[in-house]
């Protein structure tokens, strides 16, 4: 995820983009089966489901959405070749067939992938879809009016890099062919055996070419999923879904579709938010929400309740939150000041300070704890859980520094629990009983994003993180430690200026597998290689915790995004 602080906006376009962690599997509360809250009765079409959210559902376009597995809301408008299981748990880390019959047939080292079609797809007003609008709806995302998506497609496709869109290149994308209505061949530059994951993104949305009207496609795209937009107010702060009734669920195995309506209000507090599930009057009986997480104040109260306690999904997303260096700025340029700092780190303390072990989970390795990701257990600089600040000493004075030394730490002032002032604090206590002491200087969020992201302007010690594009560990280690990735003219991710060519020679062996469950190991293995390095020192792993009202059903929550599928849910 290129800028992971936007993932709550995201993933809940997770959605989404989403925010949060990586650790145990995902799972609803325990006293919630398949059945869901609201007693035993099985889950039945009918009713609306309200959503309750903080940010609003903008850019509605599938071009411009940036998403997870193909989003929340868009996921339930938007169908794509491929999506992530609708499963709870690990199980929901899995990509899995969408439009296409497979996930993808490779060929030529994964260069080349081709797809089929399911027979019957049809849009909301009964026309068939076809490959060729999948290829429409691809270029369309390459328009600069309709820019926000992701950005691989314009690094893995042939050509992509020049191409700028339909409205101004009319003859299209060579490297995409649609031989037939059934079929669509993509052939990429480079070898990418994660492909199937990329075809979850809203931008392999199929889009009729005689219905696109630019930039206000978005107030009322075509629907390929089982609900159409009806409403759309204020740039998606209000949004209406009512039944596509031409969609099939014989050719859709993956979303339910319970609910009649799905009525999307947007743009208010998280702490009504909060409020109106916790009471579930009326319509907030049947609410969810998919961007709102409880706070420490606010689960204390819930986990004191145990009728609250039985309505709180608890969730995993693959994210890390974690300390970066800039090696070009001393005394970070030497390894050993590195290290000292990571024996020195108090977990303990800084998952205090990020809410408490319910909303943070200890992290020591920079992929997220998750079987998808590749992890594998390391702690280089093993610090336990308060810290190691007699092995931090001992290395500043091998470093040449015997009395310590004085260094500023960069955060974010946005008060996320993940670079903000109390991470910040915490780790600024912490330090100082190795002999270090640190300034503070916190930043409001846009400063801070821009400085720590700019070649020349990242300083040499701050907070960052960073989320998964899709649950594995090329899009985690990839945009950080590849050194033909660092960008000297925009946004650059790789902080720690990282080029190797054993590193990055690695990262090409690996996207040539298609086996992902081979490449998760490599990725495992190459994140403990780097780690060695201390170019970072991973803090903790955020957790979701959400309320939902007390007449929802079949709550799933996957690893794959962490937070409540409302493609599953039913409020009868």
């Amino acid at each position: 995820m290129r800028q992971p602080s936007v993932i709550a906006r995201r993933v809940a376009a997770a959605s989404v983009t989403l925010v949060v962690a990586a650790g145990a599997a995902a799972c609803g509360p325990k006293d919630n089966d398949a059945k869901g809250a609201g007693g035993d009765s099985k889950p039945q079409k009918g009713g609306t489901l309200t959503v309750l959210n903080a940010g609003p559902q903008e850019d509605f376009d599938p071009a411009r959405l940036y998403t997870s597995g193909g989003g929340n809301v868009p996921s339930l408008v938007f169908r794509t070749l491929t999506t992530r299981n609708r499963e709870s748990g690990a199980a929901g880390a899995k990509v899995v067939p969408d439009l296409a019959t497979d996930t993808g047939r490779p060929s030529e080292n994964a260069t080349v992938w081709t797809y089929t079609l399911k027979k019957g797809l049809k849009y909301e007003d009964g026309t068939p879809i076809t490959s060729a609008d999948i290829k429409y709806g691809i270029e369309r995302s390459f328009a600069a009016e309709l820019s926000g998506g992701a950005p691989y497609l314009r690094d893995w496709l042939i050509g992509g890099a020049d191409y700028q869109g339909p409205y101004k290149d009319k003859k299209g994308l060579a490297s995409i062919e649609t031989p037939d209505d059934l079929t669509i061949v993509f052939h990429l530059n480079k070898s990418e055996g994660e492909f199937p994951y990329l075809a979850t993104q809203t931008q392999f949305t199929p889009v009729p070419k005689a219905k696109d009207n630019g930039t206000k496609y978005e107030e009322h795209p075509i629907s390929s999923g089982p609900y159409k937009v009806v409403k759309n107010e204020n740039d998606g702060e209000r949004l209406t879904l009512e039944r596509n009734t031409y969609w099939s669920a014989a050719t859709d195995a993956e979303r339910k579709a319970y609910p009649d309506k799905i009525d999307v209000r947007s743009g208010l507090d998280s702490s009504v938010i909060n409020q109106r599930l916790s009471t579930s009057q009326g319509a907030d009986a049947a609410a969810v929400t998919t961007d709102t997480n409880l706070g420490p104040a606010e689960l204390a109260k819930v986990t004191g309740d145990k009728a609250l306690a039985a309505r709180v999904g608890t969730g995993h997303f693959g994210y890390t939150n974690y300390i970066a260096f800039n090696p070009k700025v001393k005394p970070f340029d030497d390894p050993k000041v590195r290290q000292a700092i990571a024996y020195a780190v108090d977990r303990s303390s800084v998952i205090n300070a990020a809410g408490g072990s319910s909303l943070a989970e200890a992290a020591t390795t920079y992929l997220p704890n998750q079987k998808s990701f590749g992890y594998t257990p390391y702690d280089h600089f093993p610090a336990g859980a308060s810290g190691n600040p007699a092995k931090a000493k001992e290395l500043l004075k091998e470093a040449g520094h015997p009395n310590g030394i004085t260094v500023t730490l960069t955060h974010s002032n946005d008060k996320n629990f993940e670079t903000s002032p109390e991470i910040a604090t915490a780790l600024q206590d912490a330090l100082k009983k190795a002999g270090i002491t640190v300034k503070l200087q916190g930043l409001e969020d846009n400063d801070y994003r821009d400085k720590i992201h700019g070649v020349k302007t990242e300083p040499g010690f701050f907070l960052a993180h960073w989320g998964a594009d899709w649950p594995s560990g090329g899009p985690f280690l990839a945009p950080i430690f590849d050194g033909r990735q660092i960008v000297k003219d925009g946004a650059n991710f790789n902080t720690g200026f990282l080029d190797d060519k054993s590193v990055n020679g690695e990262i090409d062996a690996i996207n040539k597998l298609t086996n992902l469950d081979e490449a998760a190991e490599r990725w495992g293995a190459l994140d403990k290689k780097i780690g060695e390095q201390a170019l970072t020192v991973p803090l903790f792993h955020p957790v979701y915790k959400r309320l939902y009202g007390s007449a929802v059903k079949n709550i799933v929550i996957s690893d794959w995004t962490g937070v409540l599928d409302i493609s599953q849910v039913a409020v009868k």
